[in-house]
């Protein structure tokens, strides 16, 4: 079967503005639904496409297929093929169209023959190990790192300064543009708002907002702190970030922040992000 080729760990598939990359997970990834884990595997492909994010595929072995009931949705791909869905039944618990496999892809997708995925936020819970993800699969190849730094910061909203600190975080996450993590003592609480807004990051975690109000205009969302930040950036945990793009000025050493040409603007807070 075509997911037993070696060959796929190896190489790229494209078409003329189109990739897809396969790499073999070495974790352990589940899904669950209800109190039953619906799919659990040492197995997985980490499938990465143009456009898209990242998507974990189990091979239809690993997954409660005996809880796949037959539904008439499908879904078109050009590059993948046609999708078929099934729903998934938990005692008296029914959830539409919740996974799906492409059974007759094209063979630049052939990789994805006999393998089963399902639709994020159907599910109750993904883990990876004993620790539960959110909001997609990881890409395995992106790094994030975070260090310490002694650079002058100074975030302006307003016309006021509302926060300046020289020992920040800085938060590096591939092809992303880096962001200022600082010390609660070196922002100016008396402009922020709380907000109810939580969005999850599978990287990072989830993460609470602050607005800002000053000069009469509000701010919205544009704080955002991890209080309890996974261990792969622990050292963000409790630190206050802001939205470059979104403040009137961020200042790194006295030069003002721009957007590098080989940086870029993450998804935000479509939905989950």
């Amino acid at each position: 079967m075509a997911h037993h080729d070696p060959q796929w760990n190896l190489r790229d598939h494209y078409s003329e503005d189109w990739q897809i990359r396969a790499e073999r997970s070495p974790k352990w990834i589940r899904v669950k639904l209800g109190d039953v884990y619906i799919a659990d595997s040492k197995r997985v492909l980490a499938i990465t496409e143009t456009g898209k994010l990242p998507v974990y595929y189990f091979p239809k072995e690993d997954v409660r297929s005996d809880l796949f009931e037959v539904s008439d949705y499908r879904k078109e791909d050009s590059n993948k093929g046609e999708a078929t869905y099934w729903s998934i039944r938990v005692g008296d618990l029914v959830v539409e169209n919740a996974a799906w496999s492409h059974l007759n892809p094209p063979q630049l997708s052939s990789i994805l023959t006999g393998y089963v995925s399902f639709v994020w936020n159907k599910a109750d819970a993904w883990f990876e190990e004993e620790e539960e993800i959110y909001v997609h699969a990881r890409d395995p190849y992106t790094r994030i790192d975070a260090l310490p730094s002694t650079s002058h910061i100074k975030v302006v909203v307003g016309g006021r300064v509302i926060a300046e600190s020289r020992s920040s975080v800085v938060l590096f996450e591939t092809g992303l543009t880096p962001r200022f993590y600082l010390p609660q003592e070196d922002v100016n609480f008396d402009y922020l708002v709380p907000s109810d807004t939580i969005t999850r990051c599978p990287y990072k975690g989830v993460a609470s907002y602050h607005s800002i109000q000053v000069g009469g205009k509000e701010y919205r969302d544009v704080v955002w702190s991890y209080a309890e930040a996974l261990p792969e950036v622990h050292e963000i945990a409790g630190r206050l970030s802001f939205y470059n793009e979104e403040v009137d000025a961020i200042y790194i050493d006295g030069e003002k922040w721009s957007l590098q040409s080989k940086d870029r603007l993450p998804y935000k807070k479509v939905g989950d992000k």
